[in-house]
Formats: C-alpha cells, structure tokens, sequence
C-alpha cells in the first residue's frame, strides 16, 4: 500500500526519461512507493532502461522512434496514458527520470493545491545531488534555489491539477526546452496562479562534469528564450524578452561594436573589453552566497551569454529555414 494519506485516485506521476542509467531506478523507486499509479515515458533509451521500469512494477510507454524527442511531447504522453489507467485522478506530478521524490512531498503538494482552488502548479526546493563533484553541478543547485512564494513559472518537476492541464491541452510539443515557462504563461492567461513551496521536492543529478555539456545546456537555454519570445514575446507577457535582448547585447552587440572599434584602429574599441569583467564584478557584489559561489555564478553568467547567442541564432535559422528542431542533448 502507498504512502500517500490521501484518497487512492488523488495522485499520479509521469517519469520522462532517455538514457539516465541508475538515476532512473532511483527515480522509478522514489515515485513507486509514494504514488498509486507510475506512469515511465522512454525517448529512445538504449541502456535498458525500459526493462529496469518494467521490473519495478511501472506503467510504462515507449514513444515512436519516428517523431522528434521532446520533454514536452514526452509528458503529453505519459499524461494521457496516466488518466486512461485513473480516469478520476485528480494531481499529476511530473518528474524528470534525473530526480529523486522527496519524502512526503507529493502529500505536501496535494494538500496545499485541496486548500488552494485557484492555484494549478505547485513545486518545491529541487536541490543538486552531488553539487561538490563539478562547478557546473554547483551552478544548477543555485539556479534550482528559487524563491518560496507566487511565481510565474515552474520547472521540470513541479504537481499539477489534471483539469487545468487538461484545459491547456498540456505542453506545447514542438518546443524543444522552456516548455514549462511557456505552459505557465498560458495558465496565468486563464487565471490560474503557480506557486513555489520551500519544502524539499527533488533530488537532481545533472552530471554535468565537462565544459562541453555547460555549453552544450546553456546553448539550448538560449534556444527556448528566442522560442519563448517567439510565442509570447508581444505585451502584456513579453514573454524571455528581457532574457534575449541581455543575449543579444552580451553575446553579440559588444563583440561587434568591439571589432567595429578595432577595425577603425580606435582605442575605444579595445577598451570595451573590460564591460565583461566589470559585469562580473558586480554581478559577484550582489550576491547573496558564498564568496566563492557568487563569484563562480557570476563568472559563468556572464560567459553562458556566448553559447545562448549561438542557441538564439540556431533558432532564427530554423524559425525561418523551415528547418526542424531537435533535441539538444548536454548529456
């Protein structure tokens, strides 16, 4: 019998995953003893993975191998199959194959979304698993650290109410990251508030050790901001607006008033050289952790706008080539 205090039929989980090894089992182990019902969605993973879900006792589905990957897809999926199997279920928890579920979270969300009829998205402190094994594993346990309170959007993991997912006709399939932001921006529209509790939720493993796969991360994160914009840039939202016009400026503006000064044999030109590392500084000032965790933040801040320019610019080329997005992987 599961954990879970509430009523049988109140929650479901939806597991997305693609290659992710033991974590998935961790994941799987987590949600099977808190959740009545655990729906595995695979993308195309060829390291057993299917098979580890099926010893666990889990629903799972195995997304045709002939349509693009995507998060988004992979959730609209396991949703529908999760409400075929409990047609009366009331809270879905999303959770990526990565994550571990905390210990009473899923009832700390529940309870929280039975007492608050206008909230549709609930989620907590998601925190990095081994943040000491690289400086990039350090960076997404600060960038998981939001603030508890109102919020306008969620992440990966986050509990939703079936309903209003349902009335939003869930995620946006084609959007290959930010899909969570944009879901959001479609639920504040109807009415519907999101909401970030303070309680643990999940325990991550991002196993980013290599520079490559920051790049990699941060190349698809400047993709989902010029999607973003793309969908939901006009007012009142302006939705990732402010993200890509700071891209644009940091990533491309100064380098090419740069060149455009060193061409000319200006002095000024060179001199612009020193805006970076000024902005490092006082990035690093303001911030609210360690000496050595704001200035290693604000380092990479400022050095991730390189590789979400690139993100932007591969965007505009298929935005306007036709071409069709694919996954960007980082691990």
């Amino acid at each position: 019998m599961p954990e879970n205090s509430l009523s049988p039929n109140t929650i479901g989980v939806v597991a997305i995953g693609r290659n992710e090894g033991e974590r998935l089992e961790q994941c799987l182990r987590s949600a099977a003893c808190l959740a009545v019902v655990v729906v595995y969605v695979d993308s195309g993973s060829t390291d057993g993975s299917i098979e580890v879900a099926r010893n666990l006792g889990v629903s799972v589905l195995a997304l045709d191998l002939s349509t693009p990957f995507t998060a988004a897809r992979a959730r609209n999926e396991g949703f529908r199959r999760l409400v075929e199997l409990v047609p009366d279920l009331r809270y879905v928890q999303f959770v990526d194959g990565d994550c571990e579920i905390a210990k009473g979270w899923l009832d700390d969300a529940a309870l929280f979304l039975d007492a608050h009829a206008n909230i549709a998205v609930v989620c907590g402190r998601r925190r990095e698993r081994y943040p000491g094994r690289s400086v990039y594993n350090m960076l997404c346990d600060i960038e998981w650290d939001s603030p508890a309170g109102e919020a306008k959007a969620c992440g990966g993991d986050a509990m939703m109410r079936v309903d209003a997912f349902a009335s939003m006709k869930g995620y946006c399939a084609r959007l290959i990251a930010g899909e969570e932001p944009e879901l959001c921006v479609r639920l504040r529209a109807a009415g519907w508030h999101i909401w970030h509790l303070a309680e643990e939720m999940t325990l991550h493993d991002a196993a980013i050790l290599h520079f490559g796969q920051w790049w990699q991360r941060n190349l698809r994160g400047g993709y989902a901001f010029a999607q973003g914009a793309d969908m939901h840039g006009a007012p009142p939202e302006r939705h990732c607006m402010r993200e890509s016009y700071s891209i644009w400026i940091w990533g491309a503006g100064i380098p090419l008033a740069m060149l455009a000064g060193v061409t000319s044999w200006s002095a000024w030109g060179l001199s612009l050289l020193a805006i970076y590392p000024l902005q490092i500084i006082r990035l690093a000032l303001r911030g609210k952790r360690s000496t050595r965790e704001n200035w290693l933040r604000a380092t990479f801040l400022v050095l991730g706008k390189f590789p979400e320019m690139l993100g932007q610019l591969k965007f505009m080329a298929h935005r306007y080539a036709g071409g069709q997005p694919r996954l960007i992987e980082y691990k």
